[in-house]
């Protein structure tokens, strides 16, 4: 059976959805990984296709032409002072697309506040055939496996999961025994990236290599094959956002190399399937 895998927004970022369809075809990808929910985030392009409907057709029509599919939406942020509600347009679009799951990840500390939030997103993204990922990230509020298991337990809504980034991962200091706990069920994508062994103790060493600075599989300290072997088989994202090999090779190729070394890693780690 052949592996799939998605291009994440993150790694080209500066490309629109229609961009990133013709991309991700030609680099062999077989999903693209959008962010169709504008944040309004400094340097933050906005691909809101709910009110873009230029951008909505052409996205529409490259993927007719190369055949990409979308897997997933980000990012339903449950944030203070913001009612998800106010992603529905984007639901509503990416039902469309045919996007099988929406991402989202905690940024308050109010707990009473987030566990509300996530459940009503959680019911909200079934009526469009959704699944909700909670990503713990490692400068948010919900920061680590154990805390992202503790909602989905609260909330206990049966479209709910956890979205694994390897990075975030190793630099919250998972214990790989933990997912053995875990539900199957839970696991429907992953994010794959590396990253320096080096672990940031500020913020701000932290969101640069998340967001500036991550490195391809197989070039850093993460053991990405110990991480994969705990979880069941679900599609690859690989979010890999990196300025500086942007700068070097482009959008295009680094997408590529993003795949390619990602494909090498696991056929060298026997993570492969036989057709991959």
């Amino acid at each position: 059976m052949k592996r799939e895998f998605s291009l994440a927004h993150l790694t080209v970022l500066g490309c629109a959805p229609p961009e990133m369809a013709y991309i991700a075809s030609m680099a062999g990808y077989d999903y693209i990984s959008i962010r169709p929910i504008y944040m309004g985030l400094k340097n933050e392009p906005n691909y809101d296709l709910a009110h873009n409907k230029e951008m909505l057709k052409q996205t529409k029509t490259a993927m007719k032409i190369t055949g990409i599919k979308v897997h997933d939406i980000e990012l339903a942020r449950i944030v203070d002072g913001v009612d998800v509600s106010q992603y529905e347009p984007a639901f509503e679009v990416s039902s469309q697309l045919g996007a099988k799951s929406v991402l989202s990840s905690i940024w308050t500390p109010n707990k009473e506040f987030y566990i509300e939030q996530f459940a009503k997103l959680a019911d909200l993204a079934k009526k469009y055939g959704l699944k909700v990922d909670l990503e713990f990230v490692t400068w948010a509020n919900v920061n680590d496996l154990q805390s992202a298991v503790e909602v989905l337990k609260t909330v206990n809504r049966d479209n709910t999961g956890i979205m694994i980034d390897t990075l975030h991962f190793y630099r919250s200091r998972v214990k790989l025994e933990e997912l053995d706990r875990l539900p199957s069920e839970w696991f429907h994508f992953a994010h794959i990236c590396d990253g320096p062994a080096e672990i940031p103790t500020d913020k701000e060493g932290l969101i640069h290599t998340g967001r500036d600075a991550r490195l391809y599989v197989g070039e850093g300290a993460i053991d990405i094959a110990s991480i994969m072997n705990r979880c069941p088989e679900m599609v690859y994202s690989i979010e890999l956002p990196n300025i500086e090999r942007v700068k070097e090779f482009g959008y295009a190729e680094h997408a590529r190399r993003c795949l390619q070394t990602a494909k090498n890693y696991l056929e060298l780690h026997s993570l492969a399937y036989s057709s991959l």
